[in-house]
């Protein structure tokens, strides 16, 4: 082989192994922060954390994000001591952003960092996405404001009370507007996450997911597809 040839052939494998073979890779965001209720966190990291290990969900990675800009560990409501991946300060692309819930949520309310990344987020992700009161926050940064929305278990009335912008659904473990979601939290936070993930790929493909967690042997499948949106 000439010396020619060689360094063609080096430079040709240079190029497709420098290449990407999947697409960049997409993030999903879970918002988490001291007390924060841990079923709201570890569900959607569970089904999208098993999703991202299949073929074709590969080229997503899930994101713990912090509220605090130096606060690398959180410990939850119930004692599980998380670390954060990124921060709101982060500059962060997101293709979905899941909010979480606590039993006292004033100061993030009050948040004015917290409300303006949620405000920014929602005008590049794809999906805004909450579990329990986690609709408070998006509610009070004004963005659940012409959506079908609801909350926790008995939180409905309080959430259309103080918003009435946004219609609340109650009795309902998941509800899907355009691209939001909300939930009770709790177990249900399952539910739409396998929501929230069949949206992303496709029915099909969100149901392995619900076998593979083993939620099978607790509910039907038909308990997750009874909140999807009609087409």
């Amino acid at each position: 082989m000439s010396r020619k040839l060689a360094a063609k052939i080096l430079l040709i494998s240079l190029v497709i192994f420098s290449s990407p073979l999947i697409a960049a890779e997409k993030h999903i965001g879970i918002l988490v922060y001291d007390k924060v209720l841990s079923s709201d966190v570890t569900a959607p990291a569970e089904v999208f954390g098993v999703a991202t290990r299949k073929s074709w969900f590969s080229d997503y990675k899930v994101l713990l994000i912090g509220v605090d800009r130096d606060a690398p560990v959180v410990t939850t409501e119930e004692g599980i001591r998380l670390t954060v991946d990124k921060t709101i300060y982060d500059d962060l692309e997101l293709d979905a952003l899941i909010v979480t819930s606590s039993y006292v949520m004033d100061t993030l309310f009050e948040n004015k960092d917290l409300t303006k990344f949620l405000k920014s987020q929602a005008q590049t992700v794809s999906w805004l996405a909450s579990n329990c009161s986690g609709a408070f926050l998006y509610a009070h940064a004004g963005l659940l404001d012409g959506y079908t929305a609801t909350t926790w278990a008995g939180g409905e009335k309080q959430l259309q009370r103080e918003f009435p912008k946004i219609n609340v659904i109650e009795d309902r473990n998941v509800v899907v507007d355009r691209n939001r979601i909300s939930s009770n939290g709790g177990v249900p936070s399952y539910q739409g996450a396998l929501v929230l993930l069949a949206q992303m790929s496709s029915e099909r493909k969100a149901q392995q997911v619900f076998e593979t967690i083993q939620l099978n042997r607790l509910i039907p499948w038909t308990e997750v597809t009874r909140y999807f949106p009609e087409k």
